[in-house]
C-alpha cells in the first residue's frame, strides 16, 4: 500500500509540474504537427516527427513500426479524418522524455471500414538530436458512456 500511495504521489507531481516544464510548448506543438501530418499522409512529414524506433500499437492490438505506419499513411491506406483530444496530460519522468496520456475522439478509414472511437492512450516522446520525435503509443477503446 506505501509503495502504491508513493507512486500516486510522484504521478500527482509530475502532473502538477507538467504545466510549468519548459518542454510543453515544443512537445505539445509537435504533436499537434503529428496529427496534422498523420491525417495529411505526408511521407516527409511523417519522418521528421516519428523516432527510427517508433512503436505504434493500435486499438485493435496491431503494432507498426516507423517504416510501416509511414507506408499505410502516405498509401492512403488509413485515413484519419478526425482525432479531438477530450482530455489530454503531461508528464516529463525524466531529461528528454515526455509522457502524454489521456482520451481522444478519432475517426478513421482503413480498407473501406469506418472507424469510430473514443480511445484510452498512452504516448512516449522522446528527445532526439534537439528534437522531440514520436516514440510509442498504445491506445484502447473506450466503452461508450450511454449503452
Amino acid at each position: 500500500m506505501k509503495t502504491l500511495l508513493a507512486a500516486l504521489s510522484l504521478l500527482f507531481a509530475l502532473q502538477v509540474h507538467a504545466e510549468d516544464h519548459p518542454s510543453l510548448a515544443a512537445v505539445k506543438a509537435t504533436d499537434k504537427a503529428r496529427v496534422a501530418a498523420m491525417q495529411s499522409g505526408d511521407r516527409a512529414k511523417l519522418d521528421g516527427l516519428f523516432s527510427d524506433e517508433l512503436r505504434y500499437a493500435h486499438s485493435n492490438g496491431i503494432v507498426d513500426t516507423k517504416s510501416s505506419f509511414i507506408d499505410i499513411l502516405s498509401a492512403g491506406k488509413t485515413k484519419y479524418v478526425g482525432y479531438d483530444y477530450e482530455e489530454q496530460n503531461f508528464a516529463f519522468p525524466s531529461p528528454g522524455i515526455a509522457l502524454m496520456t489521456g482520451r481522444a475522439h478519432v475517426k478513421a478509414e482503413s480498407e473501406g471500414k469506418a472507424m469510430d472511437a473514443v480511445l484510452g492512450f498512452l504516448a512516449v516522446w522522446r528527445e532526439e538530436n534537439g528534437k522531440w520525435r514520436f516514440l510509442a503509443w498504445q491506445s484502447c477503446k473506450l466503452p461508450s458512456a450511454v449503452e
